[in-house]
């Protein structure tokens, strides 16, 4: 992509887009963007401001309001799409290299879960397209004579997306592709930990064809965030990230009365009930602990185990831990990488103290790896002795921590899994999968996996969203792409005679 050296640093420097050209920020200033695994920085982004979202704002509304993009049919819009699902095959490994280098990912998870599911996401929103009813007849109307008419699905407008940084690519093309698909133009701005990801789509997007303006991305921190959610030229706001974040963005938006889509935290409960099989069962709890380091909203990090096979599983968990190579994440023996940043490792650790001080009991982990002086990097933790009202078992750490809490009835595990402030996700695991699906229904979650589900969790043909401080809203298929359509009914009279 397009990138230029700055005098004052072997950096490299990438321009954000606005309206079709490369800019810098409009007062010339700059964040380096580090390396989670060696805490270096590797390239630098202009620092966008208010000035510059309200300038990607403009863009997008006059693109929108006097564009071509609203205007095309579905089918020329679902074109493009296909046009950038094959940029990014072509470009696959020089995405990888980027996620690997400014996310943490270890390689393997880049190459299967943060490319190549986000290539295979952008391909299903665009096959969603052919299951819209972008016109919809109405059945005829009597009153003062006949009548008849059309439900139109049209853009919603101009839609602010403002992604989070632990499944950068995922989550952009998660907002982009229904954005695009319903016809609206976007203010995309990515993770300031995480921004090439996003910068480097807009390039994509103008090789596949996208009109200028259609697609602006700008960085920046909050100045940046609040104009975008407070500007009048922004018609709604789609957020993924922290559920604090999400209420003052909630709250801005009211301002201008935005259509707002929130994608916020989860504490995702695992029941597993007396007759699960618990060799499965340890293998998913082990891989949800260490995945992308335990980054991931919908990732299942509560426990909840019968009681008379609570020390069964939970041993057959530490062995599986105990096999995880924690380390570079280029080095393919590496099986878990480090967390985002500084900040975030403090918080995790921050968090495993008071789960201790409340009484809870380590029984892995719980420090930082020998022998990696550099990187933010943290062991897989495993707690036991929790109580489901301690902070660790309530709050979401965003890292590798996962925590076990046993029970004796179904009745108590739907309890023990509903008493939480979050609903994102959630799995059960029976024997019986009549019993499991009961279990799951009682469950105040935004999505349920049975016994495994038959694959990879989540599921993008699948809406995919939360119930209480989980967010608002769906993503994923066409429940994705309904989030940025309205309905406009058109009715006409028919003559009688």
């Amino acid at each position: 992509m397009t990138a230029i050296a700055t005098e004052k640093s072997s950096l490299t420097l990438y321009p954000m887009h606005i309206g079709g050209e490369r800019v810098q920020s409009s007062d010339g200033s700059v964040i380096d963007v580090l390396n989670p695994a060696t805490e270096e920085a590797i390239f630098r982004v202009p620092q966008g401001n208010a000035e510059d979202a309200a300038r990607a704002a403009l863009a997008a509304r006059q693109a929108f309001d006097n564009g071509p993009w609203p205007r095309m049919t579905p089918k020329e819009r679902q074109a493009v799409l296909y046009r950038m699902v094959d940029i990014m095959e072509r470009r696959k490994s020089e995405l990888v290299d980027i996620n690997v280098a400014e996310c943490g990912s270890i390689k393997s998870f880049a190459e299967s879960g943060q490319v190549g599911g986000a290539i295979a996401h952008l391909r299903d929103t665009a096959d969603s397209m052919d299951r819209v009813e972008w016109e919809e007849p109405s059945r005829p109307h009597f009153g003062n004579g006949i009548g008849q008419g059309l439900v139109l699905r049209e853009a919603y407008g101009v839609a602010a997306l403002i992604s989070a940084y632990n499944f950068p690519l995922w989550l952009n093309i998660t907002k982009l592709a229904p954005a695009l698909a319903a016809g609206c133009t976007v203010v995309l701005k990515p993770a300031s930990t995480t921004p090439l990801e996003g910068l480097i789509l807009a390039d994509i997007g103008e090789e596949a064809g996208l009109p200028a303006g259609v697609l602006n991305v700008i960085t920046g921190g909050r100045a940046a965030t609040y104009e975008l959610t407070t500007n009048p030229n922004i018609d709604m706001v789609s957020f993924t990230g922290s559920d604090e974040v999400g209420k003052q963005i909630y709250a801005q938006a009211t301002s201008t009365l935005k259509k707002v889509v929130l994608e916020l935290g989860g504490k995702s409960a695992n029941i597993i009930t007396e007759d699960a099989n618990l060799e499965a069962v340890a293998d998913e709890v082990a891989v949800h602990t260490i995945k992308h380091s335990g980054q991931g909203c919908s990732l299942l990090m509560r426990t909840l185990v019968h009681r008379s096979r609570h020390d069964e599983l939970v041993e057959l968990v530490k062995q599986r831990l105990e096999n995880i190579q924690v380390g570079d994440p280029m080095d393919p023996e590496s099986t878990m990488g480090p967390l985002i940043s500084a900040d975030q490792r403090e918080r995790v650790e921050a968090l495993i103290e008071a789960g201790v001080e409340e009484g809870a009991r380590v029984v892995f982990g719980g420090k930082r790896p020998q022998g990696l002086e550099r990187g933010y990097y943290l062991e897989p933790t495993l707690f036991v002795d929790v109580d489901n009202s301690m902070r660790i078992a309530r709050e979401e750490f965003f890292g590798p921590v996962n925590v076990v809490i046993p029970f004796d009835t179904d009745e108590e595990a739907v309890q023990l899994a509903n008493d939480n402030p979050y609903g994102l996700s959630a799995a059960v695991h029976a024997k019986d999968p009549l019993r499991a699906y009961s279990i799951a229904r009682r469950l105040r979650t935004g999505g349920v996996v049975i016994n495994g589900g038959g694959g990879a969790f989540p599921n993008t043909t699948l809406p995919f969203g939360g119930y209480k401080a989980s967010g608002l809203g769906r993503e994923y298929g066409r429940w994705g792409i309904d989030e940025y359509l309205q309905s406009k009914s058109i009715s006409w009279g028919i003559s009688q005679g």
